[in-house]
Order: structure tokens, then C-alpha cells, then sequence
């Protein structure tokens, strides 16, 4: 999905080789868990550590906040993994990442995995870390818009992904039609031009945007308080991978998520640090927006995951899904969802990741 305000300077695509056995070194004390906390019994020598490799699905940001979190405070080396963070950006297909070997684990969100399995993919997510998809219209205010509904018949400049992800929800739900889409590329000037369009964004970026380079305070409608309910920032995996080494996905599954409560709710410092050193566009204001919007709206902790613990998956959210989407012809009626996934890994309750 194409979104953050500096996704108008596309960087070049690359990886972050983070040695998190040497970052351990740096940034914990005292030796690794114990069996008790839920960490594995593997000391953090890098001889002992396994290489992982993880892609995300956009430039670094604080929306992958836990996941440097888990590198640069050792979180992943107590679990015995090295873990290679791979940046993506608008040209990344994830999906052939993926399925290329190119990386063990990906960024995505629960309605591109049900297409895959719909399309034969053997590929399967493990964990939701956003219970709340951040997607979001933006509008001008005092131009008539108070509701999601008041944008049927405006321009509204969206993606390419929309087409099979949120607009045949809002094409269903609010009578919105094809004729009002604009293409969005990456840059807020064509919204800020025309008071009577809307445009796409993520609660976590845009609307600062907007704000900045606009001079005023836009209105922001996110797309899960209307009932689009699919998980996003989740982590999946080649099937092969958690059918042969189960172990391997508990542990950067479980780890994921530890850093992910670290990010949230200890010092982001040394995440932010790393985010800011991959990609050198973010700034310090963006990345406190976007951790205090993660936090006021519940994007990262609701629902299941206020007691399941962040990364929680049910079956009835994937089910509704499957249902809201194939009413909308998104997904064919005989496309076995339920092989996009799997609660195996997840919904051990919020204190075990505490610990």
C-alpha cells in the first residue's frame, strides 16, 4: 500500500544487516532468560545464533517500531536469532521475497494472504501484530465532510492496491463508485490543490503530513471504526518453513511480539535509532506521531490482543474477512481461507510476553 509523507523521495531499495548478537552486547545487561521467561535455553554467542531474515513492507518507520526494537535490544539474540531486516518500498513484491527464499519472513496484512491461498501460494501468517488496519481517508475541513458517507461523489486519490483491498468495502458499503478514483503518487500536493478531494493515507503519517505542509488540521476517517476489519502488519511464512522448523517460527514470533510490548511501552530510543539510520527521510516528530496514534487508537492493542497478547489472531476475524470480501467479489466463494493462516504461534495470553 502506498503511503508516509517521505514516499514522495523514493529510496533506494535495500537491506539492514543488524547483528543482534552484537547489539545485545551493547544495550542489555546480565546474561539472557531463563527457560521461565519463555526464551529458549540458547546462549547469544553468534556461533549459537540462527540467520533470519525478515522484509517489510515499506520504508522504516515507527509503524515497524517493535520489530528494531527486538534487534537493537537483544530481544531476538535471547531467542537465539540473528535477524536481517530487509526495507521494503513501492517496487517490493513481498510475495516473490517470500516465496523466492529471499527472505524468511514478511510484513503483510490478512487480506493479501487470502488472496495468495486463492491464487495456490503456499504461504501462511503466524501472527497479526495490527489488530486495527491504519488505513485512512483524508478530507478538507468545513468543505461538507463530517462522515466516511459525505465523500460519495468526491475525487478521492488512492492506490492502485485499493482496488482489491478497502474501495469495494467503501464501494459497497457507502455507494462510493470507480469513476471517483485518482491516482495517489506518493505525494499530497494534488489533494492539497483540490479542497473538494479526499485522498488515502495511514493514520500514522499523512495526516502530520497534511498538517505540515498544508497549514491545517485535515479530517481523518479510519476505515476499521466503519468495519473494515482486516489484521495488517502481520508476519508470514512459507508453509514449508513452519510444517519443517516450527521452532524457529515460535521463537521469531514470540520475539517479535516481546519487542513489540518494548516499543510500546518501554523507551523506543534505540528502535527509533535504527529506523532513522536506515532510512534517513524519518525524523523525530514523525516517529512520536506515529507511536502516539498507534497507542490512541488501539492499532497495536485491542481487541483479541488486549488479553491474548499483541500478535493475537481468532478465527472469527478471519472468517468475517473472507465473508465482508467475497460478497464484494474480492475472493472466490471456494478458496479455502482458513489455509492463510494459523493460531498456532499466537494468544498466549499478555503476561508471557511481559516477562
Amino acid at each position: 500500500m502506498a503511503r508516509l509523507l517521505n514516499r514522495r523521495q523514493l529510496l533506494q531499495y535495500g537491506s539492514l544487516v543488524l547483528s543482534s548478537n552484537l547489539l545485545w552486547a551493547c544495550n542489555r545487561t546480565g546474561p539472557p532468560a531463563s527457560p521461565s521467561t519463555g526464551a529458549p535455553t540458547r546462549t547469544s554467542s553468534s556461533s549459537a545464533l540462527e540467520k533470519v531474515t525478515f522484509g517489510t513492507n515499506w520504508y522504516a518507520q515507527a509503524e515497524h517500531g517493535g520489530f528494531y526494537q527486538a534487534v537493537a535490544t537483544g530481544i531476538y539474540a535471547d531467542y537465539g536469532l540473528e535477524v536481517t531486516i530487509r526495507m521494503g518500498g513501492p517496487q517490493v513484491n513481498g510475495t516473490q521475497l517470500l516465496m523466492g527464499k529471499a527472505v524468511d519472513f514478511f510484513m503483510n496484512n490478512s487480506t493479501d494472504a487470502i488472496l495468495a491461498i486463492q491464487e495456490g501460494i503456499p504461504k501462511v501468517t503466524v501472527a497479526a501484530i495490527f489488530q486495527k488496519s491504519p488505513q485512512v481517508l483524508i478530507a478538507h475541513p468545513n468543505t461538507g465532510v463530517n462522515t466516511l458517507a459525505d465523500l460519495k461523489g468526491r475525487p478521492i486519490f488512492v492506490s492502485k492496491g485499493a482496488a482489491v483491498s478497502y474501495w469495494p468495502f467503501l464501494r459497497q458499503k457507502f455507494g462510493f463508485t470507480n469513476d471517483q478514483q485518482r491516482p495517489y503518487n506518493f505525494n499530497v500536493a494534488p489533494f492539497l490543490a483540490d479542497k473538494q478531494s479526499a485522498q488515502q493515507g495511514y493514520l500514522t503519517s499523512e495526516p502530520l503530513t497534511v498538517e505540515q505542509e498544508g497549514g491545517f488540521k485535515p479530517v481523518v476517517f479510519l476505515l476499521a471504526d466503519y468495519g473494515y476489519t482486516p489484521y495488517d502488519t502481520t508476519i508470514e511464512t512459507r508453509r514449508e518453513v513452519m510444517e519443517k522448523t516450527p521452532d524457529l517460527v515460535q521463537r521469531f514470533v514470540d520475539a517479535s511480539i516481546k519487542g513489540w510490548y518494548s516499543y510500546l511501552e518501554g523507551d523506543p530510543t534505540p528502535a527509533n535509532q535504527l529506523i532513522k539510520q536506515e532510512n534517513p527521510q524519518m525524523t523525530d516528530e514523525l516517529l512520536a506521531y506515529g507511536i502516539a496514534k498507534m497507542k490512541e487508537y488501539g492499532i497495536v492493542v485491542s481487541g483479541e490482543a488486549t488479553t491474548q497478547g499483541i500478535g493475537a489472531m481468532v478465527n472469527d476475524r478471519w472468517r468475517e474477512l473472507f465473508e465482508m470480501m467475497q460478497a464484494q467479489g474480492v475472493f472466490k466463494p471456494d478458496t479455502p481461507y482458513q489455509d492463510a493462516y494459523t493460531l498456532q504461534f499466537v494468544n498466549k495470553g499478555v503476561e508471557f510476553y511481559r516477562q
